[in-house]
C-alpha cells in the first residue's frame, strides 16, 4: 500500500478516537501490508505498523516487510491472550476491529481476553471501504493484467470450441471450466478469482449457476462468467455465446442487453452518483419489456476481492471518483429458456469510462 494511503488510514483511526486498529481478515491484511498468509494480523497505531503472525510465516514476513519499516511480531498460543498482551504492550486501551469480518465466537473470545487487560474492542463495518474504492495506478495495472489474461483465456476457449465443432456435445460445463483454469495457470496467474460459471442452455437463466457436469447443448446459449488473480488482484468477465441456431427471443434479448451495457458505460462520469450507471441499463431493459428478468445490480467494485464497494445499483448515491474500478454487467434471464449477460470492467477517468477488456461485445455464434 502506498505510504500516503497508509497514513490516511492511520489518520482515520485517530479521528475515531482509537488507540489502534487490529485488522484480521486476509483481504485487509494483504491490502495494508502486501503480505499473504492464512494467519496474520495488522496492528496500526499512530506511530506503528505491525504485522503479527505465527512461526510458519515469521521469516517470510521479516524478509518482505522489515525493509519497508514494519515491525514483525510472532503470536503464540493461547492466541487471544497473546494478542491481548501485544496490544497492551503498545499502550492500547481502545482498539478497532473488523466487526463485519470476524466470526462471532472469535470476537467473543477476543473481547473476553481484552477485558482482562482493560482494553475495549470497537467493531466497525467496512472501515477500509473508502480507501479501497479508489485504486492506485499500481492496483489498476494489476487488475488490467488480470483482465488481459482472462481475455486471452476466453479467446483460447472460443478457438478450442471452433476446432471441436463436431464434438461440442461431448463436452461438459466442467470440461470448459477446467480448460479456463489450465489457461490461467499456464499464463502464470494465481488461479480463478471465483469459481468460473459455465452455463449451457437453461442453466444460463440462473445468474449464479454452479458449473456442473451438464453436457454442452446445441442450438442453445452458452454463458461464460470467469476471472483470474494476478499479484493479488482480480478480473471479472462475462460473455454469452450461442452454439448452433439461436432462439429468436434470445437473439432479441442479446441485443437489448448489449444496448443496456453501452448505455451504462456512457453514464460513467466522475462526480455523478453511481446509481446513474445502473439506471441507464435498468431503464432501457424495462422499456424493452424485460425489467422483471433483470434481477441483480448492474455491477460491483473489483480489487483484491471479486466483490468490493461500490455497489453499482439503483439506490447507490456514492459519487463516482477517478480511478474507481467496477464491473458493468446487465443481464436478462428467461426461466426454463436461457439468459444473456455481458460484463466488462471499467475504470473511471476524467473523460468517462475506460474499458479494460479487449474482447468485443458482438454476438458470436459457433
Amino acid at each position: 500500500m502506498p505510504h500516503g494511503k497508509l497514513k490516511a488510514v492511520k489518520e482515520k483511526i485517530s479521528k475515531e478516537g482509537l488507540d489502534g486498529f487490529l485488522f484480521s481478515s486476509q483481504p485487509s491484511v494483504f491490502y495494508l501490508s502486501g503480505f499473504k498468509s492464512t494467519h496474520a494480523y495488522v496492528l496500526l497505531t499512530n506511530q506503528h505498523k505491525v504485522l503479527i503472525t505465527d512461526g510458519r510465516y515469521l521469516l517470510k514476513a521479516k524478509n518482505l516487510l522489515q525493509p519497508q519499516g514494519w515491525e514483525i511480531l510472532e503470536v503464540k498460543a493461547p492466541l487471544m491472550e497473546n494478542l491481548s498482551k501485544i496490544l497492551k504492550e503498545f499502550g492500547i486501551k481502545k482498539v478497532g476491529v473488523e466487526g463485519d469480518r470476524l466470526i462471532l465466537s472469535f470476537y467473543e473470545k477476543l473481547k473476553k481476553a481484552l477485558s482482562k487487560e482493560n482494553i475495549t474492542p470497537v467493531p466497525y463495518e467496512g472501515f477500509l471501504d473508502e480507501f479501497k474504492m479508489v485504486k492506485t495506478p499500481e492496483e489498476i495495472k494489476r487488475i488490467e493484467t488480470a483482465v488481459g489474461i482472462t481475455d486471452k483465456a476466453f479467446q483460447n476457449l472460443v478457438d478450442y470450441l471452433k476446432g471441436n465443432k463436431g464434438r461440442i456435445k461431448n463436452l461438459t460445463e466442467h470440461n470448459l471450466r477446467t480448460f479456463l483454469i489450465y489457461q490461467y495457470l499456464q499464463m502464470e496467474a494465481e488461479g480463478e478469482s471465483f469459481p468460473s460459471i459455465v452455463a449451457t442452455g437453461e442453466n444460463s437463466a440462473i445468474p449464479h449457476h454452479e458449473t456442473s457436469k451438464e453436457p454442452i447443448k446445441e442450438n442453445a446459449p452458452l454463458l461464460i462468467d470467469t476471472g483470474c488473480i494476478w499479484e493479488g488482484y482480480c478480473s471479472d468477465f462475462t460473455r454469452t455465446l450461442f452454439i448452433g441456431k439461436p432462439d429468436k427471443e434470445l437473439l432479441k434479448i442479446y441485443d437489448i442487453v448489449l444496448q443496456a451495457h453501452l448505455r451504462a458505460v456512457e453514464a460513467v462520469k466522475p462526480g455523478r452518483p453511481i446509481k446513474e450507471v445502473d439506471l441507464a441499463a435498468r431503464e432501457y431493459i424495462e422499456k424493452s419489456g424485460y425489467g422483471q428478468y433483470f434481477n441483480h445490480s448492474t455491477g460491483h467494485g473489483v480489487g483484491i476481492e471479486i466483490h468490493e464497494p461500490p455497489r453499482v445499483y439503483k439506490n447507490e448515491d456514492t459519487p463516482m471518483k477517478e480511478n474507481m474500478v467496477f464491473t458493468i454487467e446487465p443481464g436478462i434471464y428467461l426461466p426454463n429458456k436461457g439468459g444473456v449477460r455481458l460484463e466488462n470492467i471499467v475504470v473511471v477517468t476524467k473523460q468517462g469510462a475506460k474499458i479494460l477488456q479487449k474482447t468485443p461485445l458482438d454476438l458470436e455464434i459457433l
